[in-house]
């Protein structure tokens, strides 16, 4: 205890440290609060319409979380690189990196949009048997894919000027693609101005025209901001054998986690939608709360990431080890106060949805989100310690074997075994499920204290 407080102390005098942090996690927090609020926006706007179209949405979005994952997988596997090369000044490294992330994004929106399009009922009855949802999720699902590519190169350059410490930017963009997608919502799902009153398809719509501006508003603050990124197609591509085997062996870990992760926790889902439409709106209202504070650690983890990543770079090594202490004394305190907030102001959240939601769906929810601030130590420190630390030196072999080993192994089952066999509540199961942060916590420390993420990845390009 003596030497956290002396750490604690360290980190608090240390100006430049705390300068950095603030300055890259602010922003990228900034920008997750945002999309959140929008997501809460939607939620609020579609759950007017039922608990059966909160649940529809809610898992035709399961086929865009698995998607989305997969892209972060590629992004955070390239900005772990890029971090570094920036650290080492190495810009022509650092497009090189942009340009093959972009082909393996964009691939795989095409792969997850024609299915989404073409057999968006097919995609439902993956995790619902309630005739209602599926109907009312396909129509959203459908509209909704169109969007998928847009995400990708969004996405993809968001994470590169992440990593050149470029991080106002992607918020400004943010906000104007927010408030594009709750203006849409409301004109195209109630039928405001004359235009007709589409429901969960309006909500799909307005999200596709807010995810062509991003791109636009991106390309213009890429390009006329004259950024390290702003490079013709020749500098994205060109790469040599030696720059691809260090990417895939750094960022091919990563990717494949983050698929695999994403596909196990939909699985969640498919648990969950055999549960009923009130128990898919109770988990589904629960994380967009939970996701409020969520946000904030992956600010600190994408910091953390940056920081460390930089640090390496420029063959720091022992200054990298002591911020990562840093880092984690940061988690502990800021999930002390968030978990308690999200406990104290829960019922505030919760009254936004009624009467739209039954009392029994609004007590589910509070249940739910008791559950996340018990599990939320654990949680968090796997976000900054995965995330961040490890992945920041290469370590993103084990990385995957953290990630997909917890879910598949311990979330899965009990998913199911307390959903389907043992018949339980959802926040129990919830509970059941959540188990797997404990265990990733474990091997994640032990993990962390033998130093193997402790690399210059720059170094050998």
């Amino acid at each position: 205890m003596v030497q956290i407080l002396r750490d604690m102390g360290e980190m608090f005098r240390d100006r430049n440290f705390l300068k950095k942090t603030v300055m890259i996690a602010l922003p990228v927090a900034m920008q997750g609060m945002l999309n959140t609020v929008v997501n809460l926006v939607d939620n609020l706007m579609i759950g007017s319409l039922g608990s059966t179209a909160i649940a529809s949405v809610g898992l035709a979005n399961k086929v865009f979380f698995v998607f989305s994952l997969l892209v972060f997988g590629v992004n955070s596997g390239s900005g772990v690189l890029a971090a570094q090369f920036w650290g080492n000044k190495d810009v022509k490294n650092i497009r090189k990196v942009l340009g093959l992330a972009l082909a393996l994004a964009v691939t795989g929106s095409v792969v997850f949009m024609v299915p989404a399009c073409v057999k968006p009922r097919l995609l439902m009855r993956i995790f619902t048997t309630s005739e209602a949802s599926i109907s009312m999720g396909a129509a959203y699902l459908a509209v909704a894919a169109f969007s998928y590519p847009c995400t990708a190169v969004t996405n993809t350059y968001v994470a590169m000027l992440r990593a050149v410490n470029r991080v106002k930017e992607p918020v400004m963009i943010s906000c104007a693609a927010i408030v594009t997608n709750v203006c849409f919502n409301y004109i195209l799902i109630f039928g405001k101005l004359g235009a007709p009153a589409m429901g969960v398809t309006g909500a799909a719509l307005a999200t596709l025209i807010a995810r062509v501006v991003e791109v636009v508003l991106i390309f213009s603050v890429v390009y006329l901001g004259k950024t390290p990124l702003a490079c013709g197609l020749k500098e994205l591509f060109g790469w040599s054998r030696a720059f691809l085997k260090k990417f895939f062996i750094t960022a091919l870990p990563v990717i494949i986690n983050e698929f695999i992760w994403g596909l196990g926790t939909t699985i969640y889902s498919m648990a969950y939608g055999r549960m009923g439409d009130d128990a898919v709106a109770a988990i589904t209202i629960a994380t967009t709360i939970q996701d409020m504070v969520v946000v904030l650690f992956q600010g600190l983890s994408a910091a953390t990431a940056v920081i460390l990543g930089n640090e390496m770079g420029a063959g720091q090594l022992k200054r990298a080890e002591v911020y990562g202490k840093y880092f984690f004394i940061l988690q502990f305190l800021v999930t002390a106060v968030t978990a308690l907030l999200c406990v104290s102001l829960r019922w505030k959240f919760i009254a936004l949805y009624q009467p739209g939601i039954s009392d029994g769906v609004a007590e589910a929810v509070s249940r739910c989100i008791m559950v996340f601030a018990i599990f939320a130590p654990f949680r968090m420190f796997n976000y900054v310690n995965v995330v961040g630390v490890l992945r920041s030196g290469g370590d993103t072999a084990m990385c995957l074997f953290i990630d997909t080993s917890g879910v598949w192994f311990i979330g899965i089952p009990l998913a199911f075994i307390g959903g389907l066999i043992l018949k339980q509540p959802i926040h129990i199961v919830y509970g059941m499920v959540t188990l797997e942060e404990v265990y990733k916590a474990v091997i994640g420390y032990i993990r962390y204290r033998q130093k193997k993420w402790l690399r210059n990845l720059a170094a050998d390009l």
